[in-house]
C-alpha cells in the first residue's frame, strides 16, 4: 500500500469513508478562495467531533503532512486554502463545519463556540437570552464562522465592541519537538488529557462550578476609547496590531482552534437608523469627530457608500439583496453553494462562459423591478456621500438633536428611517461588497485585474476620502469606495485598465497608503494577498515553529522550519 493509500485508509478510519474527499470534484469547494487564492490538497477531511479533529492532527503530524484548518471558506484573501502547488509537503484539509456546537454560558453573557459555529447560528442561539454576539452585519449573512473571525482578528463595523478577540480558547499546536499538544485556555475545567478535555467539552460534561473566571479578556474591551481618540495618529485597529494577537487571536490557522469562549451584548431597547448625504466628505469627517469626541452615547454602527458604489451595488449585487431581503440572512451560505456548483459544472462544458453563475445571476436581476427606497434614492440624485448610522437608546435622541441642529449650519441632509428603509440602506451597503466582483466577471474580457484593498486610515486623517494622482488614476478603469467611517476602515476596491500592469501599480496604491500612516489589511486579514508585517509573522513562527499549519500565510515561507 502506497502512502497516500494508506494516509486515506487511515483518516476514514476515523470518520467514515463519506468524510473523507479526495476525488478532484468534490475536494475543489475547499481547495479554492471564495474570492482569491487556490491549490492542490492531498484529500479533505470532514471531522464530526472534536476529538476526530485532534485524531486527524495526530495522524497528519506524524506523516509530516501539512494541515489547513477551514471553517466556512468565506475570507477575501484566500487565507484558508492552499495558494499554488509549490509547498515542500503534501496538504491535508480539515473542513470544521460539521462541528458547530455552541454551548451558553454564565446566563447567556458568554458563550463557547466549536470551531464549526456560524454568526448566524449564534444569533438565533442568543435570541431568547435578549442577547446578541460580537457580530450582527454583514459576514453572518454569508455564514462567516466565529472561530474564523477570531483567528484573523476580523470585524470591528460595531463601533461599541471591535475586532473579534479572546484570551479564551482551546487548540492544538505543534511544538519544535514536532509533537502535537493540546492547549486548554478556555476556563474550564475538562480533565488532564486530549481526549478527556475535547470528550467533555464536546459533551458538555462540566458543571458551573468548573468554569472559571480568570483575568482574561474574552472581548475588545478598549476599543471605544481608542475609536474616541480622534487625535491620534495611528489606526483605531488592524490586523498586525500586537496587542490583540494572542493564542487564538489573530492566529490565521497557525494553530487548530478547536473552540472559543466569546462575551456576548444585550441586546438595545432601541434602535433607530439615521440616513445623511452630502457632497462634501470634510462635513461627513466633522461629524466623526463631533459624535466620537462629544457624544455621550456611542453609535451602534456607521456605514460609508460613495455615489459611484451606490450605483454600482444597485446594478450588480440586485439578485443579492433580493435574495437576502426575500428569503433571509439564513438563505445566502445555500445561495453561494448553488453558486460554486454552478460554475464548478460549467467548467466542464467548454461552451459555458467564465463565471458562469454570475452572467446568469445578473441577466436574471434585470427583470426585478427597483429595490431601493424612495428616499434613498433622491438622496443618490443629491449626493455623492452617503452615511448609514445606526443609534440605540439614549443615543437616538442624542444624535437626532445633533443633525438637526448640524444640518442647519453645514451643507447636506438627513432623515430618521423607516425600519424597512432602515433594512434596506444596511443591507445595500452590505451587498456593496460584492459588486466589484460581479463587474469584473462580466466584463473580464474587456477589463484588467481587479484589486480590492482593506485599508485603516489614521484616526486624525481629514483628508480620508482618496485623491490619486493622476499616474495612477489614469490607469483605473472603476473605483468604489464604503467601508465603516467611524473607526477609518475603507474598502477601496478597483478594477485596473485593460494591460496595465496590475501588480506595479498596486504597489504605487501601496506606497500612498504608507505617506498617509495608513495600516493594511485592516480586517480582512493577510491570507496569501497582503505581507504579513514583522509584528505578525513573528507571532506566527511563535505559534508554529515548524510551519505545519497554514504555511505561506502572509507571504511567509511555505518550507517546514520555515525555511
Amino acid at each position: 500500500m502506497n502512502f497516500k493509500s494508506k494516509l486515506v485508509k487511515d483518516l476514514k478510519a476515523i470518520t467514515g469513508d463519506k468524510y473523507i474527499l479526495t476525488a478532484q470534484w468534490s475536494k475543489q469547494h475547499y481547495c479554492k478562495g471564495w474570492r482569491y487564492g487556490a491549490g492542490e490538497a492531498l484529500a479533505v477531511a470532514k471531522p464530526g467531533t472534536l476529538l476526530e479533529i485532534w485524531k486527524i492532527l495526530k495522524i497528519c503530524v506524524e506523516a509530516d503532512i501539512i494541515v489547513i484548518m477551514q471553517a466556512a471558506n468565506t475570507g477575501l484573501t484566500g487565507g484558508s486554502t492552499p495558494d499554488g502547488n509549490d509547498y515542500d509537503r503534501p496538504i491535508v484539509i480539515v473542513s470544521t463545519m460539521r462541528i458547530d456546537n455552541i454551548q451558553i454560558i454564565n446566563e447567556g453573557k458568554q458563550i463557547v463556540g466549536f470551531s464549526g459555529s456560524t454568526l448566524f447560528g449564534l444569533e438565533n442561539k442568543l435570541a431568547p437570552y435578549g442577547r446578541e454576539p460580537h457580530s450582527v452585519i454583514g459576514s453572518s449573512c454569508i455564514g462567516a464562522s466565529i472561530v474564523g473571525g477570531i483567528c484573523n482578528n476580523s470585524g470591528g463595523a460595531l463601533v461599541k465592541r471591535g475586532p473579534a478577540y479572546t484570551e479564551l480558547s482551546l487548540y492544538a499546536q505543534i511544538n519544535l519537538q514536532d509533537e502535537l499538544v493540546l492547549v486548554n485556555d478556555l476556563g474550564i475545567e475538562l480533565g488532564d488529557t486530549p481526549e478527556k478535555i475535547l470528550t467533555n467539552l464536546q459533551t458538555h460534561n462540566y458543571t458551573k462550578d468548573q468554569i472559571q473566571f480568570p483575568d482574561k479578556l474574552a472581548s475588545d474591551n478598549e476599543y471605544h476609547k481608542r475609536v474616541r481618540d480622534v487625535d491620534a495618529s495611528t489606526p483605531a485597529r488592524y490586523n498586525a496590531d500586537g496587542r490583540r494577537l494572542h493564542g487564538a487571536s489573530g492566529c490565521a490557522g497557525k494553530i487548530a482552534v478547536f473552540a472559543v469562549r466569546l462575551d456576548t451584548y444585550p441586546v438595545p431597547k432601541r434602535q433607530q437608523v439615521f440616513y445623511v448625504g452630502t457632497n462634501s466628505p470634510y462635513v461627513l469627517g466633522k461629524i466623526r469627530r463631533d459624535i466620537l469626541s462629544q457624544f455621550q452615547h456611542l453609535p451602534t454602527s456607521g456605514e460609508y457608500l460613495h455615489r459611484d458604489c451606490y450605483d454600482a451595488a444597485k446594478k450588480y449585487s440586485k439578485d443579492t439583496f433580493v435574495a437576502i431581503d426575500k428569503m433571509g440572512p439564513s438563505f445566502i451560505p445555500k445561495l453561494f453553494e448553488f453558486k460554486r456548483k454552478v460554475d464548478l459544472l460549467a467548467e466542464k462544458f467548454k461552451f459555458l462562459p467564465n463565471k458562469f453563475s454570475d452572467r446568469l445571476m445578473q441577466f436574471l436581476s434585470n427583470f426585478w423591478p427597483n429595490h431601493l427606497p424612495r428616499r434613498m434614492e433622491q438622496y443618490r440624485d443629491q449626493y455623492e456621500h452617503h452615511w448609514v448610522i445606526e443609534m440605540s437608546n439614549e443615543g437616538i435622541e442624542e444624535a437626532k438633536a445633533y443633525f438637526e441642529k448640524f444640518f442647519k449650519e453645514n451643507e447636506g441632509n438627513f432623515f430618521e428611517c423607516t425600519k424597512k428603509e432602515a433594512e434596506k440602506a444596511i443591507l445595500h451597503r452590505f451587498v456593496a461588497a460584492s459588486a466589484v466582483g460581479r463587474y469584473h466577471a462580466i466584463n473580464n474580457k474587456k477589463s484588467g485585474a481587479m484589486m480590492s484593498m482593506d485599508i485603516a486610515f489614521p484616526r486624525n486623517e481629514k483628508d480620508w476620502f482618496e485623491k490619486l494622482p493622476p499616474e495612477i488614476d489614469d490607469l483605473l478603469e472603476m473605483k468604489l469606495y464604503y467601508g465603516h467611517l467611524f473607526c477609518h476602515v475603507l474598502h477601496q476596491n478597483y478594477i485596473v485598465k485593460k494591460g496595465i500592469d496590475a501588480d506595479a501599480l498596486k504597489e504605487k496604491l501601496l506606497k500612498t497608503y504608507d505617506a498617509r500612516g495608513a495600516e493594511y489589511p485592516a480586517e480582512h486579514n493577510v491570507g496569501h494577498e497582503y505581507f504579513a508585517k514583522p509584528s505578525l509573522s513573528n507571532f506566527y513562527k511563535k505559534l508554529d515553529p515548524t510551519n505545519g499549519f497554514n504555511p505561506g500565510i502572509g507571504r511567509t515561507s511555505k518550507r517546514k522550519y520555515w525555511k
